[in-house]
């Protein structure tokens, strides 16, 4: 059973290919919504499938650090993090979107990936991820910046637009008047495309990603 907090939608046409589009706003069918929505309608014209999944509108508690998910593959916080890690290698891309605050992503969202990509970076390793923001006025470019580090991390190409992946607007209704930001969407959702085929017909090709190496660590005490 999926939690009151927790909600899929799916979008687009049967596709062996299909892409995660994670909403990391509060408001359901907000302006971010909007933008995923332009971004689903897009790779459905480059006949990709995609899937919506909204974080919901509860707390979602941060990373306690406690290890539990190197053991058991699930983390300690039964919520919906544990409900999407094992469906992640279903998609082929990634993207997760939030509504600023202050400047930011959204806490929830925050959250929300901090633990989900420390128990899962692995699985989403060169697969293409983008990010996108939606803001009334100023803060944009810092979250952006904020959620593309998830996947600088993780070793996840970032998918490009025309411009940053952000979008205009209070509610969803003054999103969709701003006509950059939704062409920036639109762009996307087809970019996304591209790179995703390019990286199957490699793969047919036999061109493989390089091979995993073991994570150095290293700190500065001595």
């Amino acid at each position: 059973m999926l939690s009151a907090a927790f909600a899929i939608e799916k979008k687009g046409i049967d596709s062996d290919m299909k892409v995660l589009l994670v909403n990391g706003s509060p408001h359901e069918h907000g302006a971010t919504y909007t933008a995923m929505t332009v971004i689903a309608e897009s790779l459905a014209a480059e006949g990709i499938e995609s899937e919506i999944f909204w974080i919901g509108n509860q707390a979602v508690g941060g990373c306690m650090g406690c290890g539990y998910c190197r053991k058991e593959k699930r983390c300690v916080r039964n919520d919906s993090v544990n409900e999407l890690s094992p469906r992640l290698a279903e998609f082929d891309g990634f993207v997760f979107g939030s509504a600023v605050h202050y400047a930011a992503s959204s806490g929830a969202l925050s959250s929300f990936m901090d633990r989900l990509f420390y128990m899962n970076s692995f699985a989403m390793r060169f697969k293409p991820a983008a990010s996108v923001v939606s803001c009334r006025r100023g803060g944009a470019t810092a979250a952006f910046d904020e959620i593309n580090k998830y996947f600088t991390i993780s070793e996840m190409p970032i998918v490009s637009s025309n411009y940053w992946n952000q979008i205009h607007g209070s509610n969803a209704e003054e999103a969709m008047q701003d006509t950059e930001g939704v062409q920036t969407m639109r762009l996307l959702g087809r970019n996304m495309a591209y790179v995703i085929k390019a990286f199957a017909a490699a793969k047919e090709a036999g061109i493989c990603p390089p091979e995993r190496e073991k994570k150095t660590m290293t700190n500065f005490i001595r």
